[in-house]
């Protein structure tokens, strides 16, 4: 089997359509349709139906389009390696993020990168955590920033790069107009608002601690939201302070708060990338960032 034809393959699964695929392999649509109805004759299987105004794989499609995933990391640890040959801070490095990194560590850090290393080109996606990890086991992204919560159980060895780069404090969010609580269990009695499946599972971990489940009224992943559904004194919230630096809201207050454990922040990529100076050169970056 043409090698290029599972790349091909592996886009049109990831896509969900032809046109889609097309877009991102900078081709036509007929060219890919080309494709894979060779690759379906090398086959000798149907690999792809029909589905709605997109395609999905078939069995057979998804057993290729597997091997095709780890065929594309495999080439892209090739450009790695060579990139790490010749030493240069050039090329492209596709990073991921989650939403309060995006605003406190992000900006600062791709500009600093732009000034220093103007050969380079960083790509910036936001994933939460568990999406971020997976994209960059699979080799669509080289570096991911992720969190975790100081409490948390700590993650099993595995196949990834895990680098402690930081932390930052978890803040309580009322109305303004009340005083701060002082510890998670003064307020066990209020409504509250919940954010990423991650966040909510460290207030019950927390509250649990306390002694009492939290009344969960709201559910939002937008800061923003929280805070105007705090100011309206719908309920309560915790958020990290790397989200309260694009702004507090008027009509909120927030302070630290006892029995409730910081956010631990790291770094994830594949050990071979660690050899690439475009990928160390982003590491390094958004270290500096985390740490000012």
């Amino acid at each position: 089997m043409d090698p290029r034809r599972l790349l091909v393959l592996h886009a049109v699964g990831e896509t969900g359509s032809l046109t889609a695929a097309a877009a991102r392999l900078g081709t036509t649509q007929q060219a890919v349709s080309q494709q894979v109805a060779r690759l379906e004759a090398e086959a000798g299987a149907p690999l792809l139906v029909r589905q709605g105004r997109g395609s999905a794989l078939t069995e057979a499609g998804r057993v290729l389009a597997g091997h095709a995933a780890s065929l594309a990391a495999v080439l892209r640890t090739a450009e790695d390696d060579l990139a790490a040959l010749a030493g240069l801070v050039r090329g492209r490095v596709a990073v991921a993020a989650f939403p309060t990194a995006a605003v406190a560590v992000l900006p600062p850090a791709l500009a600093a990168l732009a000034a220093r290393a103007p050969g380079l080109s960083v790509r910036f996606t936001e994933l939460e955590p568990p999406e971020a990890e997976a994209a960059v086991r699979a080799g669509d992204v080289d570096v991911a920033l992720v969190f975790r919560h100081r409490g948390d159980p700590e993650p099993p060895p595995g196949d990834l790069v895990r680098r402690p780069v930081g932390q930052h404090a978890v803040h309580a969010v009322v109305p303004a107009g009340r005083p701060l609580p002082q510890h998670l269990a003064d307020l066990a009695d209020q409504p509250w608002i919940a954010g990423c499946p991650r966040c909510r599972a460290h207030l019950v971990r927390c509250a649990a601690a306390a002694g009492f489940v939290p009344d969960v009224r709201h559910e939002t992943d937008d800061h923003a939201a929280v805070q105007a559904l705090v100011a309206a004194g719908l309920g309560v919230a915790l958020l990290p302070t790397w989200a309260l630096l694009a702004g507090a809201r008027a009509g909120t207050a927030h302070g630290p708060l006892a029995g409730v454990d910081e956010r631990v922040v790291e770094v994830l990529l594949r050990p071979e990338a660690q050899r690439v100076p475009a990928v160390a050169a982003v590491v390094a970056e958004l270290e500096r960032a985390v740490r000012p």
